[in-house]
């Protein structure tokens, strides 16, 4: 038996490779964020409070990627295999250039600028949907402290290819994690407001994706506890690994928890990785875990 393992519905059995076992790949940041896989085989992850990204390949181990990172929080890449990131203290999505250079996406709406780009994923068509919460202006810890200038939390669409960004969804409280299902037919983000507020939110809702940009349907597809759904992925068969407050919590598409990966830190986020992309990175409060599963990340269209 595997005491690093919850089976909770015999489903999350045909996931698991066994006698897998969760590996520890380096340790010492203050909050890890963000982890994104590269075709070389390293991730990249956000270390926000100490402004900086780091790279874990495994022939080097564990390198600084970037430093300062403007705060960075969540990361992914894009159809031609760009770095697009949240920038906290930047309060902007930015992208990362084949040659390295750094340029902004998008940073303002209506003439205002955004609060702290938290989570980030990229559609097939190319589009960019990115999360809005005020956590980086809220105190200098993860970013600069500052009023915000929309006064409100959204979830916003952004077309690159005619420099248009769009409100997707403005019911949320503290929007945060987000991700498409394989298909992309649906779309689903957390909210975290329990994170300031014993009494907030601490779930992900899901929508349905109509004519490939609206979004309809709200509605809650899992109550996290404990901790919140801070970053989360899904798999080839649409189950969302979401992070928590004591593992990496597993959900089946019909909503019903199948089990837990039980990691001892609080957990912010995690992508598939490895040649197979069955490789699980989990970044968790101050270190980087790994664990090789029987079930591969998505690779929407």
């Amino acid at each position: 038996m595997n005491d690093q393992i919850i089976i909770e519905d015999p489903r999350m059995q045909e996931l698991l490779i066994p006698g897998a076992k969760l590996e520890k790949l380096w340790t010492g940041a203050i909050w890890g964020e963000g982890p994104v896989w590269w075709n070389d085989c390293s991730v990249t992850w956000s270390d926000i409070p100490n402004n900086r990204m780091l790279r874990w390949s495994p022939g080097e181990g564990t390198t600084t990627y970037r430093s300062p990172s403007n705060h960075s929080n969540g990361h992914t890449r894009d159809r031609e295999g760009r770095l697009v990131s949240c920038e906290h203290s930047g309060r902007r999505i930015s992208r990362t250039e084949a040659d390295g250079t750094v340029v902004t996406l998008v940073d303002s709406i209506d003439g205002k600028r955004l609060n702290s780009p938290n989570d980030v994923v990229v559609k097939s068509d190319g589009t960019i949907w990115f999360s809005d919460p005020p956590y980086g202006i809220m105190s200098d810890y993860e970013g600069v402290a500052a009023d915000s200038e929309i006064g409100a939390n959204h979830v916003y669409r952004f077309d690159p290819a005619t420099n248009t960004i769009t409100i997707a969804s403005d019911d949320f409280e503290k929007p945060n994690g987000l991700a498409f299902s394989p298909d992309e037919s649906l779309l689903y983000i957390s909210d975290t407001s329990r994170s300031h507020d014993p009494d907030g939110n601490h779930h992900i809702r899901v929508f349905d994706v109509r004519d490939g940009w609206k979004l309809e349907n709200g509605r809650v597809f899992a109550v996290i506890e404990p901790g919140l759904a801070d970053g989360f992925r899904l798999d080839v068969h649409g189950n969302v690994f979401t992070s928590s407050g004591d593992s990496i919590q597993v959900f089946a598409p019909d909503g019903t928890r199948l089990g837990k990966i039980l990691v001892p830190e609080v957990i912010s986020n995690c992508t598939f990785g490895g040649p197979a992309r069955n490789e699980l990175f989990i970044t968790a409060s101050t270190s980087l875990y790994r664990i090789n599963l029987a079930t591969s990340g998505s690779v929407r269209p």
